[in-house]
């Protein structure tokens, strides 16, 4: 046989090997694409229609967003109806007209009453007869405003919706729609778990990587307008001229597509970069100091966001050294940044080592505090008191400060999550705490009402996460951390989506639009919550991790402080009888945390300190309780794995391959989760674990040893 015929077997034999793969992903996919992944539509009747409304595009683009949404919408339709779109004046059958009155004569012709019922940079989508010809229209008041509309059109035809009859209108519910970043000057990322930093500091400005500009596509498609680019624990040397002129260029980058940056600045930086004796807000030279970094931030970039601060919080500098207060702090910085629209951005994070509880100090810091900030002052917030636990109550900051404008901080990133080794989707957890009511007026006044400035007169609010991406090829380490991101944008656009609806649209536009791949991995998502939460840190309990925040360590000091498990019990009272946290909730919450019978359960052991006896709901004891969600936890993750297992031949085998083995590594942990904390805390209970369970493989002193060397060798 000749040497070409063993060449066109070697070929073959990959190709035999996939089999159904290979027929259905030609292309074999790894997640760069995230949810813009702009394939051909599969199905052949839909395409056809899309095809022929979408013929031909009439856009001006004489502005920075404009091209943007010419370049979007190409690439886009291009992908999706695998076809040439042709770009002109032209009105007939199948146009698209995309503008605002200002750049577009045919919007301003129509005098349409939308955009008077549309805000901000909200749009709508209409499909309107003009001289017989049916036309669909993408419009806003803004420029912004037509690119959302864009990608608003572009979801449809991603999870192939018809479009023949389009009637949509929709405005952001919230003004700031934010991500931080912790990205450190020297590339590391804190609780990153994606490999290095986007942002390759020693390039810029001359180098323009790729993945900037995909990175604002990405988070353009979602709302975010606003970014963080630095870590809250920040190198003063962000604000150097020399930094500078990298940023700007970023924030050229970013500006095309409607996003600001922000920075996070150490509060000590006229100490660190210039020598002074002191950062004292109130020292006038220290006051001038930072109105001049102002002003030359503002000349390198022009509408640059504000400062993102942490200050007097786990090591970091604040007004505090120099007795003055958070306010006197914030206020400092607002003023410099007043004349050039610039927001300070001023975390509420803050605890000291000395306190009892550390759930009530937030709350104690800053509510004396409540309207002494500047108008151009934020407090931003965690979701709740402590520290993105898996499961809190929502902060009682929400509700209890009516004068103070006030942004919510959620984390995208799975710090205290499995990392990027675990599959959780958090739209349910921001859900839970964006849903839930504060009782501010005595009424319904849920955290988002608050957020979206109808509860209180603020001048400005938001929501923010805290996000991972890095280097790492699909940006986020696990392909299921980009829901959450995902998530996170839509509900900051529109916190009254349904976590569900949210899920399957990121299913539909990341993996595929066949039903069972929809529906096994939509039920997978919506159980990996209970998941997650189970096998860690059941019924309220917090903090029982590492010190690296991925593994159990119950026998730590840190962890015995706030689960507080003895022989009389398990729990931390939080009660009148406690550190009374609960008053500082309002009423009817304050009397409903009070008594054990009208707490959550899921909040349980977070307000009480409860017997090994107690009588839960279901009839068992607190003990079997216990043990029964820890074990529950467990099951779940082996139910996701056979679900997922089931979608082999249908989704490309790159991402199939890398989710089942997350899985693995998924279950493993969930296991010790389980088996460390349910012998750890059987040694007070003094209870037998249920015949129904299965024993755990080793002793409680061998988990102990894993738990130092994960936290030595395995996580960083």
């Amino acid at each position: 046989m000749s040497k070409l015929f063993f060449l066109f077997i070697a070929f073959l034999f990959p190709i035999f090997m996939l089999g159904d793969n290979f027929i259905s992903n030609k292309n074999l996919e790894d997640g760069y694409d995230m949810w813009l992944r702009y394939v051909k539509v599969s199905n052949q009747k839909l395409l056809e229609e899309y095809r022929d409304q979408l013929s031909n595009v009439i856009l001006s683009d004489d502005s920075p967003i404009m091209n943007s949404v010419k370049k979007e919408l190409e690439m886009g339709l291009n992908g999706l109806l695998s076809k040439t779109i042709i770009f002109g004046d032209k009105l007939k059958e199948g146009a698209v007209v995309l503008g605002t009155p200002k750049n577009s004569f045919l919007v301003a012709s129509q005098k349409f009453t939308e955009l008077s019922k549309i805000s901000g940079d909200g749009y709508f989508l209409k499909t309107q007869k003009i001289k017989g010809n049916k036309v669909t229209f993408i419009a806003a008041n803004t420029d912004l405003g037509v690119l959302y509309g864009v990608f608003a059109l572009l979801r449809k035809l991603q999870t192939q919706q018809p479009i023949s009859n389009l009637n949509v209108i929709s405005s952001p519910k919230m003004e700031l729609r934010m991500v931080n970043h912790w990205d450190n000057i020297d590339r590391s990322v804190e609780r990153g778990y994606a490999g290095l930093s986007l942002w390759d500091w020693s390039k810029l400005p001359q180098h323009i990587d790729k993945r900037y500009v995909d990175y604002a596509r990405a988070s353009a498609s979602i709302g975010i307008n606003a970014i963080a680019i630095n870590n809250v624990n920040a190198d003063a040397n962000f604000i150097t001229v020399e930094f500078l002129e990298k940023i700007s260029v970023l924030a050229e980058i970013f500006r095309n597509y409607g996003i600001k940056i922000f920075l996070s600045v150490n509060y000590a930086s006229p100490v660190i970069l210039d020598n002074f004796k002191t950062a004292d807000p109130m020292n006038p030279t220290v006051k001038k100091w930072w109105i001049d970094k102002v002003d030359i931030i503002y000349r390198k970039i022009p509408d640059f966001g504000g400062f993102l601060v942490k200050a007097d919080s786990e090591g970091q500098p604040g007004p505090k050294a120099y007795n003055r207060n958070h306010a006197e702090g914030a206020n400092m910085l607002a003023e410099a940044l007043m004349p050039y629209g610039g927001l300070v951005l001023w975390r509420a994070f803050v605890y000291s080592h000395t306190q009892n509880d550390r759930v009530r100090e937030a709350y104690d810091e800053f509510v004396s505090l409540d309207g002494k900030f500047m108008d151009n002052v934020i407090l931003q917030i965690k979701n709740g008191p402590l520290d993105f636990m898996p499961r809190e109550p929502f902060s009682p900051l929400f509700g209890a400060m009516p004068k103070t404008n006030l942004m919510i901080e959620f984390q995208v990133t799975q710090e205290y999550l499995g990392n990027a080794n675990h599959l959780l989707y958090k739209a349910p957890m921001f859900k839970e705490t964006l849903d839930a009511d504060t009782f501010a007026k005595r009424k319904a006044s849920t955290v988002a009402q608050i957020l979206e400035k109808i509860v209180f007169e603020y001048k400005h609010s938001g929501m923010t996460a805290v996000i991972n991406p890095g280097t790492t090829r699909n940006w986020t380490g696990h392909p299921f951390v980009q829901s959450s991101w995902y998530a996170f944008g839509r509900l900051a656009w529109d916190y009254d989506l349904a976590s569900d609806d949210i899920a399957q649209e990121w299913i539909k536009m990341t993996f595929s639009n066949n039903k069972k791949v929809v529906n096994t991995l939509k039920e997978i998502m919506n159980q990996s919550v209970k998941a997650a939460v189970d096998y860690r840190e059941p019924l309220g309990l917090t903090h029982i991790g590492t010190g690296s925040h991925y593994g159990p360590a119950p026998w730590s000091k840190r962890s015995r402080s706030f689960h507080c498990a003895s022989k009389d019990g398990l729990g931390f009272d939080r009660t009148s009888s406690g550190s009374n946290a609960v008053e500082q909730y309002n009423f009817p919450l304050s009397s409903k945390f009070e008594k054990t019978k009208t707490t959550p359960e899921k909040y349980l052991l977070w307000f009480h300190h409860l017997p090994w006896n107690y009588k839960m709901k279901s009839g068992n004891n607190l003990w079997e309780e216990l043990v029964t969600k820890y074990y529950e936890g467990v099951e779940i993750v082996k139910k996701m794995q056979r679900e997922f297992s089931s979608l082999k031949k249908e989704i490309d085998i790159n991402r199939f391959n890398h989710v089942s083995a997350l899985l693995e590594i998924q279950l493993r942990d969930a296991k010790r989760w389980r088996d460390s904390c349910v012998l750890y805390f059987q040694q007070f209970s003094g209870m037998p674990i249920p015949e129904k369970f299965e024993v755990p493989e080793y002793k409680l002193e061998y988990y102990k040893k894993i738990e130092y060397k994960r936290n030595d060798i395995i996580i960083h």
